[in-house]
């Protein structure tokens, strides 16, 4: 994987963290307005309900989408190396020799 690919999957993993965090935090707030009364704070509540149903399907739809295209990478990863298993073992001892040379070098 490339450098900015791993930038983009860590990017990504914040994301969906992040979004977590809101929509925790969402709910905690909805719970705290369940004690207030009044017509405003019902139409607050219930925004506010729908808002958090919408974020929680999308954060679903995410996760899915992240897991299927590990998957489908895993898949390829592991078709091409049962096609090219000497290739395999030559880029795994290249990656080795490399990681050797970066910590030997500190």
């Amino acid at each position: 994987m490339t450098q900015d690919a791993t930038q983009l999957a860590a990017a990504k993993a914040q994301l969906v963290e992040d979004f977590g965090k809101v929509v925790a935090d969402t709910e905690a707030l909805l719970a705290s307005l369940g004690s207030i009364g009044g017509e405003k704070a019902a139409a607050m509540r219930d925004t506010l309900k729908a808002n958090l149903d919408t974020t929680r399907a999308r954060l679903k739809e995410l996760q899915a989408g992240a897991v299927e295209r590990a998957s489908s990478a895993a898949k390829e990863a592991d078709a091409y190396v049962h096609e090219n298993p000497w290739a395999a073992v030559g880029i795994a001892a290249a990656v080795g020799v490399i990681v050797g040379l970066m910590i030997s070098r500190r």
